[in-house]
């Protein structure tokens, strides 16, 4: 009888070590969206000598959305077939970053 209780404290105090919950840890990340002062413009409001240098630089390409900021520099979305580029130039058709 003895046995057979210790057999059971034994038992039951091995299966509590296994009930423990394991630490569950968590991670938070946090992430900031910068408005870049970009204002959205008509196609149509691009000076030419933009149109001329995204023509020239980037031949068989469509102008989708033209962007402008208050420097007079300009956010250009184009796009050949299925692949879309940015392009920032300024108001001369200069090209500033690709």
């Amino acid at each position: 009888m003895k046995k057979l209780i210790l057999s059971a404290a034994i038992i039951l105090g091995g299966l509590s070590v296994q009930a423990a919950t394991p630490a569950v840890k968590t991670s938070m990340v946090q992430s900031v969206n910068i408005q870049d002062e970009y204002k959205e413009i008509g196609a149509d409001a691009v000076p030419a000598a933009v149109k001329s240098t995204i023509d020239k630089s980037f031949p068989n390409t469509k102008l989708e959305k033209a962007y402008k900021n208050d420097k007079d520099q300009y956010k250009l979305e184009i796009s050949s077939g299925d692949k879309k580029y940015t392009v920032f130039t300024d108001a001369s058709g200069n090209i500033i970053k690709k």
